[in-house]
């Protein structure tokens, strides 16, 4: 994975791997490249959330998860439940390029903010923390990454970031369709959870 596993399901992903699964030893090991070590033959199977080209691989979608501001803990947005998209474009944003799921596509032409780019998510990070930039991110950036100087708030208007298992189709590795089932149940029991608790 480029920047946060599973998020917040990834240690019962773990623990239930190796409950279940014994016999094959997992690891989760992170490469900042666009497919999370995947082209440079540094794991068998990867997870995906950043924008790319799925054509040369063999995938499948696990799930989705919502988008979020990460903004520095002293910045006056902190102090707010949610922010919408069309706010973003008034301050400075950092992006991963590389590696990230956020694009300036997101906002029409003529209404995107400035930018700052960074190399990986410690840079992201010390970016934000400083104030001179803010942030947009999946939902398993927060899980994965807690902070001190780094707050979380939820992004009202934009769509989820689709979450995909990446591998070579010519070469899987046998255990790999055990890891989708696993990792798109927890996905699944998540949205089932949301879905019971939304008010009727």
């Amino acid at each position: 994975h480029a920047w946060s596993a599973f998020g917040r399901h990834t240690t019962e992903f773990q623990r239930r791997w190796h409950e279940q699964h014994p016999e094959t030893d997992l690891r989760l090991i992170r490469h900042n490249t666009p497919t999370g070590g995947l082209a440079e033959g540094l794991c068998d199977l990867a997870v995906i959330r950043a924008p790319l080209d799925l054509g040369p691989w063999a995938h499948a979608l696990i799930g989705y998860e919502a988008r979020c501001v990460a903004l520095a803990s002293d910045d006056p947005w902190a102090r707010r439940r949610g922010i919408r998209l069309a706010e973003i474009p008034a301050r400075t944003l950092a992006i991963d390029r590389r590696t990230g799921t956020t694009t300036l596509d997101l906002w029409p032409e003529g209404n995107r903010p400035a930018v700052e780019y960074t190399q990986d998510i410690d840079d992201w990070l010390a970016a934000i923390a400083t104030g001179r930039c803010v942030g947009l991110t999946p939902q398993a950036t927060a899980a994965q990454y807690r902070r001190d100087g780094i707050t979380y708030r939820p992004l009202r208007d934009a769509g989820p970031v689709p979450v995909h298992l990446i591998w070579r189709p010519h070469d899987p590795y046998p255990a790999t369709h055990t890891a989708i089932a696993l990792a798109a149940g927890l996905y699944r029991e998540d949205a089932d959870t949301a879905a019971r608790d939304r008010p009727r």
